[in-house]
């Protein structure tokens, strides 16, 4: 089984614990409609620490990531930003999915389908397992 925090770092957890404390208001939406099991019983964490990153939402089961892009994160520096942790993440197994502030405010409840259809599909680690056991 594989780690959740992977080789995470004191400054990570510290930063994962002061981003709890400062959520926008979109984080705010989707964590009520996720605490507590509510979208089909699955559990997911807040701010979570994972190696040198902190991950906005994490379903441990499922080793899904859900990323919230805020109204400051447009450029080209931060879409590279975003490609290579995205890629860093998908290496370790963990799938990640992004919607942004105003997609979460305008459409929670399309998130939620995505979320629930992303949650539901085979992770790499299973799908590698698959092909490998066809071959």
């Amino acid at each position: 089984m594989r780690r959740t925090r992977g080789a995470t770092t004191p400054y990570t957890v510290k930063a994962a614990r002061e981003l709890r404390h400062s959520a926008t208001h979109a984080e705010d939406v989707l964590w009520d409609a996720l605490r507590g099991r509510k979208l089909s019983g699955l559990k997911f964490r807040r701010q979570h620490p994972f190696e040198r990153f902190v991950l906005d939402l994490f379903c441990v089961e499922r080793r899904l990531a859900i990323e919230i892009d805020g109204g400051g994160r447009q450029g080209s520096h931060q879409a590279e930003y975003d490609q290579t942790r995205s890629r860093f993440l998908l290496e370790n197994g963990i799938r990640v999915i992004r919607f942004t502030n105003q997609q979460i405010e305008n459409h929670l409840s399309e998130v939620l389908k995505q979320i629930l259809f992303a949650a539901n599909s085979p992770s790499p680690d299973e799908e590698f397992r698959q092909e490998k056991g066809r071959g």
